[in-house]
C-alpha cells in the first residue's frame, strides 16, 4: 500500500469547483512533485490533502486510514507536515522559540528532529538562531517554515510552492535540504512552477491542468511529451539547481 492515496477527489471554493476527480499516490521515501500554471489546482491538491479544503467527492487515505473530513490538526496528528507558500512565520518570535513552537514528540522509528539536526539542514538558521522571524529574509522565513514543520517529525511533508520568490542561491540551498529529507527516508508532495527545479529533486510528476490530472509519471516521461510540457507547464528559465 500506498503511504498517501488520494482517489478521485473533488473539491470546491464554495460553487467554484477547483478539483476535479484528482487521483495520486506517494510511496514511502518518495518525493512527487505537482506541476502546472497559476490556477492549475496546485495548491488545492495540497490543501485537500491536508483537509483545509475537504473533498466533497472522493477519499484521502494516509497510512491506511481515510483521514477525509478529518479536522487538519487531527490529520497533521497521523504525521503529515504542512509548510504553506505564504510561510507564516510567528515575526515576534526568535528562530529557536519558532522551533519550539512546532516541536512534537518522535516517533517510534527514530529519535526524530532535533534543533541541532535542523541548524545542520539550515546554516543560514543557526547563524540567526536568536534573531525575530520579522528580521529574517525571505529565503530564511521559508527555511524557518520548513524547518518548524519538521519539528513535528512527520513522515509526509506537503510543500507549497518551495522556491517561489527566492534568490538562485537560496533556490540551490533547499533543493539540497529536500534531497536531505529524501536520504532521511521523508515522504514529500511539491507543488512547483519551475520545472527544473522540481525535476532536481522529485522522483516523479504530476501536471494538473483547471484542477484535472493530465499526466502521472516518470520525469523522463515527462520529457519525451513535448505535448504536455508545451500544453501544460511554463517552464521556467531557471537553471537546474
Amino acid at each position: 500500500m500506498s503511504l498517501l492515496d488520494v482517489r478521485d477527489i473533488d473539491s470546491s471554493y464554495g460553487r467554484a469547483q477547483v478539483l476535479h476527480g484528482v487521483s495520486m499516490t506517494a510511496e514511502a521515501g518518495q518525493i512527487v512533485a505537482i506541476l502546472g500554471r497559476n490556477g492549475a489546482g496546485k495548491s488545492s491538491t495540497l490543501k485537500a490533502i491536508m483537509q483545509l479544503l475537504p473533498p466533497h467527492r472522493g477519499r484521502v487515505t494516509f497510512r491506511d486510514t481515510d483521514v477525509t473530513g478529518w479536522p487538519p490538526y487531527r490529520v497533521a496528528r497521523t504525521g503529515i507536515g504542512y509548510v504553506p507558500e505564504d510561510r507564516r512565520v510567528f515575526t515576534q518570535l526568535t528562530v529557536r522559540e519558532n522551533l519550539e513552537v512546532g516541536r512534537r514528540p518522535a516517533g517510534p522509528n527514530g529519535p526524530g528532529w532535533t534543533e541541532d539536526a535542523l541548524f545542520d539542514l539550515f546554516p543560514n538558521l543557526a547563524e540567526r538562531r536568536d534573531a525575530p522571524g520579522r528580521s529574517l529574509s525571505g529565503g530564511e522565513q521559508q527555511m524557518l517554515s520548513v524547518a518548524r514543520t519538521l519539528m513535528g517529525n512527520p513522515a509526509l511533508v506537503l510543500l507549497d510552492e518551495p522556491s517561489e520568490g527566492l534568490a538562485p542561491v537560496i533556490v540551490s540551498q533547499m533543493a539540497r535540504a529536500i534531497a536531505r529529507l529524501r536520504d532521511e527516508g521523508l515522504t514529500v508532495v511539491l507543488s512547483e512552477q519551475n520545472l527544473a527545479f522540481a525535476r532536481a529533486v522529485s522522483d516523479r510528476a504530476l501536471v494538473l491542468d483547471h484542477g484535472t490530472v493530465r499526466f502521472d509519471g516518470s520525469f523522463d516521461a515527462l520529457e519525451a511529451d513535448p505535448n504536455i510540457r508545451d500544453t501544460y507547464l511554463s517552464v521556467s528559465a531557471t537553471s537546474t539547481p
